[in-house]
């Protein structure tokens, strides 16, 4: 599948520090240790294509783009996968409930996907991929789990027997209640009957009715669970273990718990994932954004509004990462005054030195993304300049490739 157009990276003078990150797992801030020479490795959950993309997803979206554009400035080669859940239970309701064909409506909805990463500066991963071009690996890892006795049947359905995952549960820290909850409201089915363990999620759905369906060799004809999806992509195209596996906090249980018990139980390596970093909702008039609650407000709507992309990004770093937080039309209209302030303050003949401002920017963002403390730093110079401290005709232009390259704005 293909990914979008790469935005330009500027090069800055020296490097910069390494990053550290909160881990879920852990429930720590721990850095990323080089453990594989000057590469590293990041699989992002990416979307299932049955509505445009929400601000929800762009926050998500943004916060790991921070994280690939710290590592290259530090020199780090990164090889990163994002995977497209381009058949799945909500694609195909939506497609009945709308008349359309559900092919159609994936492409559509992941050309636009494409267009609103473009417009916000996301640097595009090494692999993006569709979980129906990854069919055949998925048959072949689920064919593996069942040889080895960590996978059953009922029915037409193939399930992943929990028992031969004893670590399962260290990802997300939740007790058996918690567990049980989210597994019933996250699209699990937990009250299915014939299942050795509630919590024991799907590998394979067998061919239903009026459902599409692939040639699944041994496991007969059907679809792949959601879980495994991730696991198998991750597996094929990153290794056995990864550096990080990042999506919103929604995703800590049940999608990235299984989908490292999956992989673990496959390769016998854990952890899956080094860090597993996630990041917080965002709401609008007090709930979360949610395509359940219809409460979403769209990037291609924005766009489509005029709204430049550049303070949408800013708008939506302007709060830490993984804090759960509340878009409005004060936080949009903030956004653009800050552009405003930097654009006008980078457009100057001269400024404040800015190797201390570079630096303090760098610093911010490798404490676990600090983005909160980054734009600040960048207010300060800004400001600093606009009050005509002009002792420096290059600082204007390093602080606007600053800007670029670490933070993903274009001034």
């Amino acid at each position: 599948m293909d990914s979008w157009i790469a935005p330009s990276l500027p090069d800055l003078p020296g490097s910069g520090p390494g990053l550290a990150l909160y881990d879920s797992a852990r429930r720590g801030v721990y850095d990323c240790v080089d453990v594989s020479g000057t590469s590293r490795t990041m699989y992002v959950c990416g979307i299932t294509p049955y509505d445009a993309t929400h601000l929800g997803h762009a926050a998500t979206m943004i916060a790991f783009d921070l994280v690939n554009r710290m590592w290259r400035d530090a020199g780090i080669e990164v090889r990163y996968v994002q995977n497209v859940t381009d058949i799945d239970d909500p694609l195909l309701e939506r497609a009945r409930r709308d008349g359309e064909d559900w092919m159609v409506l994936g492409m559509r909805e992941t050309a636009l996907f494409r267009e609103d990463m473009e417009s916000l500066r996301i640097l595009p991963p090494s692999h993006y991929v569709g979980a129906v071009e990854s069919i055949p690996s998925i048959v072949s890892r689920v064919v593996e789990l069942l040889d080895r006795g960590a996978a059953y049947r009922v029915e037409s359905d193939v399930y992943f027997d929990l028992a031969a995952a004893p670590r399962f549960g260290y990802e997300s820290n939740l007790d058996r209640d918690t567990m049980l909850a989210l597994a019933a409201e996250r699209g699990g089915d937990p009250d299915r009957a014939g299942k050795r363990d509630p919590l024991d999620p799907l590998l394979w759905r067998g061919a239903r009715e009026d459902e599409p369906a692939w040639d699944g060799g041994a496991l007969g004809p059907g679809r792949p669970g959601w879980h495994i999806e991730c696991a198998v992509i991750a597996l094929d195209r990153l290794g056995d273990v990864i550096d990080v596996q990042g999506g919103g906090n929604d995703l800590i249980f049940p999608h990235h718990e299984c989908s490292a018990a999956h992989a673990e139980v496959l390769t016998g390596v854990a952890p899956f994932a080094r860090h597993y970093v996630h990041t917080g909702m965002i709401g609008l008039d007090g709930e979360k954004m949610s395509k359940s609650r219809g409460n979403l407000v769209f990037v291609s709507r924005l766009r489509g509004d005029g709204v430049d992309p550049m303070a949408v990004r800013l708008a939506l770093m302007s709060e830490h990462y993984r804090a759960d937080r509340q878009w409005t039309d004060d936080a949009l209209k903030a956004a653009h005054q800050r552009l405003t302030l930097w654009r006008d303050a980078t457009a100057r003949a001269s400024g404040p030195s800015a190797p201390a401002t570079v630096a303090a920017l760098r610093a911010a963002l490798a404490d676990d993304l600090d983005t909160p403390r980054a734009l600040s730093v960048v207010d300060g110079w800004a400001e600093a300049a606009l009050a005509g401290d002009a002792t420096d005709p290059e600082a204007p232009a390093l602080v606007a490739r600053a800007v670029d390259a670490l933070l993903g704005l274009r001034l």
